[in-house]
């Protein structure tokens, strides 16, 4: 392999969604970027549950988001199954039913194609590297080499070595456990409530030949059960051959107060771009990617503030981030409640306002 240049424009710390998409729109703009990454390839482990929206779906759940079809390009083949249905089940296991447009992805195959879409556009990659820490305008690298940029975004998770360095803000990460499995499943998307997965909630996203199978809890709600135990219980629910496992961790407080401290920028899991009342994470990612990307680009070529990220972001999705944080704590409130209040709060009468809540709307409202 040719010996990578050390000196950049950017430098992007993790080639996930936020990432790629981040070095994508950088290098688009007329900038040198380089994205590093521990991992090789890009998109392996495969780390959570795979749904996305559509981007009808993603245009009417952020009306505020600009351009979708130019930010979400996923490829066919990286689409296991569409599916036009999302099961909201309590205990009892009489589900709400509701219209929802998504894809259940191959998460693997997807965050491969991100990186070639960044790649086309001029970005540079350096995989299984891992960055040890980043001071100023360096970044340094566990096996000793240095690398050196006028701006550095941080992109690599809860655990991102930008934010460890320069944030002191803690978040709630929620842990998830979850498997791929083989067999037949229903076309429909469910997610499941209750003391199955207590704070949190459990899955099935359908797949081509299978099933993403899994849940995340908080666990100061656990009553000293582990997660291995609740996963294993809500697994077992289906038949099938497990082929995969897996596991990661959600930030689940949403957005971080500041995204941006000095010459440095944080996107997706590390910035909190996860929406606390659904889970969704890849295309929120991606957008906070984008207009990192783009006020990167700007600033470097024109000398555009870096806060504009900020202002843009909560330009784009302020709104639907505000709801969605409302939505987390009422309804972790009401999943300390027992099983049976559960089943009598989902309802046909309550449906609309719950389904609301998923989706980050206003309860109340035309919106």
């Amino acid at each position: 392999m040719p010996e990578i240049r050390t000196d950049w424009d950017a430098i992007v710390v993790g080639g996930g969604p936020a990432g790629s998409t981040a070095a994508r729109y950088i290098a688009e703009g007329g900038a040198d970027v380089l994205v590093i990454d521990g991992r090789d390839p890009i998109g392996s482990p495969l780390q959570c549950g795979e749904l996305v929206p559509s981007n009808d779906e993603m245009r009417r759940l952020c009306p505020d988001v600009p351009d979708v079809d130019d930010l979400l390009q996923t490829p066919e083949e990286a689409i296991s199954k569409r599916t036009g249905e999302m099961r909201l089940v309590p205990p009892s296991g009489k589900p709400l039913r509701y219209d929802f447009d998504g894809l259940v992805l191959n998460r693997v195959a997807h965050d491969e194609a991100l990186v070639d879409l960044a790649k086309s556009k001029g970005a540079e990659y350096l995989v299984d590297s891992r960055v040890e820490r980043v001071e100023d305008e360096t970044v340094y690298l566990r096996d000793g080499s240095e690398y050196t940029a006028r701006v550095i975004v941080g992109a690599a998770g809860h655990n991102d070595p930008v934010r460890k360095t320069q944030w002191q803000e803690e978040s709630l990460n929620i842990p998830v456990k979850f498997v791929l499995m083989s067999g037949e499943f229903t076309d429909a998307v469910e997610l499941h409530f209750g003391s199955v997965a207590p704070g949190g909630y459990a899955w099935m996203f359908p797949k081509d030949g299978g099933a993403n199978i899994g849940l995340g809890i908080q666990m100061s709600l656990s009553k000293g059960k582990s997660l291995n135990n609740y996963a294993e219980d809500f697994i077992s629910r289906y038949g099938g051959q497990v082929t995969y496992s897996g596991a990661g961790s959600l930030p689940m407080s949403g957005s971080i107060r500041s995204l941006v401290k000095g010459n440095h920028l944080l996107v997706g899991d590390a910035a909190g771009m996860v929406l606390p009342s659904n889970g969704a994470g890849i295309t929120i990612a991606m957008i906070g990617g984008r207009i990192a990307g783009q006020v990167v680009a700007e600033h470097l070529r024109d000398g555009t503030p870096l806060s504009e990220y900020e202002r843009r972001w909560n330009t784009q999705m302020g709104k639907v981030m505000r709801n969605s944080k409302r939505a987390f704590r009422l309804g972790s409130l009401l999943f300390r409640a027992p099983d049976w209040l559960l089943n009598i709060a989902f309802n046909r009468l309550t449906k609309r306002f719950i389904w609301r809540a998923v989706t980050c709307r206003p309860l109340l409202g035309l919106g």
